[in-house]
């Protein structure tokens, strides 16, 4: 079989390069090109040196990419809306890993994001990429628009319980500690530069944007109310979403686990994490970093109907490029965990 011919507009980043490191391993993909305006002509190692005698491959021009099967956007929030046409033209199947196309309603875009949308009549063509609320859509996608990093661990962690409708839709509170390598406009200062990330903290209290996702996803026919915050904290990769959500009724650990093994049991990227007693008792995120999972676990109040959920992503992985990856399989009719089968690192 032919291999699929895979090109990343704006691959001099985070999400790009780790795009680029799982599509190089791909055993049915090939890498036709990678663009970076600044940094056309130069090797893609010498931004991304964990590549170096892995790939021969130069950056290219926007303007100088060529037709392939599938292209995966990762040009930072906003660029990719003036050039989406092109895109379209240029490959039969198009992953956007920004968040440009992943609201469906343009006056949600405008609440979160502060401006109008440039192309409001495409909002809600892009199908949502998270795999796991949207499969069967995605196996007949063109379009796939990938999921916030903080919304992915936060929808994940709530969303069997929120489908089952057991918890009061207007209080919900959910606090993520994230890595330096997060992008987040007003969360990661230290995003372009790793090396000075143990000496960053910065702290989002309201209103950070991937909130209209979580929205978006968990409000369904009942609309829900959610707050957010946001800090960075010593950690390079990594999301750490905390959740806090109060039943209607007094469900006991049993009854929540029930709903947690059918909403994910046969999942092949999200596992529950509840043990009795070690060290890792609740989802961690250094024990995913470099993997597509979400750990998910949660703890019961006994003083009240509270339900604590705990999620645990790789930011770059199953918040970007990993669950990207995830995407492309199922759109093109891989095993889902193709080139994604790398299960972390201990200790």
């Amino acid at each position: 079989m032919s291999k699929l011919t895979v090109s990343i507009a704006g691959g001099s980043g985070y999400a790009g390069g780790e795009a680029l490191r799982l599509l190089l391993f791909h055993p049915h993909v090939s890498v036709k090109q990678v663009s970076s305006e600044r940094n056309a002509g130069t090797r893609v190692s010498r931004l991304h040196p964990n590549l170096r005698s892995v790939t021969d491959l130069a950056f290219c021009t926007l303007d100088d990419l060529e037709p392939c099967d599938v292209l995966l956007i990762c040009l930072p929030h906003g660029e990719g809306i003036a050039r989406i046409d092109a895109f379209t033209k240029l490959a039969d199947r198009v992953i956007d890993l920004s968040a440009d196309f992943r609201l469906n309603d343009a006056s949600a875009y405008k609440k979160w994001y502060g401006r109008e949308h440039g192309r409001p009549e495409l909002l809600g063509e892009f199908v949502y990429g998270i795999p796991e609320l949207h499969r069967g859509q995605m196996r007949e996608a063109k379009w796939v628009s990938s999921a916030g990093c903080n919304a992915t661990a936060s929808i994940l962690a709530m969303y069997p319980v929120a489908q089952a409708g057991v918890i009061e839709p207007e209080r919900i509170v959910v606090e993520v500690k994230v890595g330096s390598s997060e992008g987040g406009q007003g969360v990661s200062p230290a995003s372009h530069h790793p090396e000075r990330a143990g000496c960053v903290r910065s702290f989002m209290p309201v209103g950070h944007r991937h909130t209209g996702e979580i929205v978006q996803e968990l409000g369904g026919e009942v609309p829900i109310e959610v707050s957010m915050s946001a800090t960075s904290i010593e950690m390079i990769r990594g999301v750490l979403a905390t959740c806090h959500v109060f039943l209607k009724d007094d469900l006991d650990e049993k009854d929540i686990w029930k709903i947690y093994r059918s909403a994910y049991g046969h999942e092949p990227f999200v596992r529950i994490v509840k043990e009795r007693d070690g060290i890792y008792r609740l989802p961690e995120p250094k024990l995913v970093a470099g993997t597509n999972y979400c750990d998910v676990g949660f703890v019961r109040d006994p003083h009240s109907r509270r339900l604590v959920i705990v999620s645990a992503i790789d930011n770059l992985m199953k918040g970007a490029a990993g669950q990207a990856v995830q995407a492309l399989n199922i759109m093109c009719g891989f095993d889902e965990r193709t080139a994604l089968e790398f299960p972390g690192l201990h200790p």
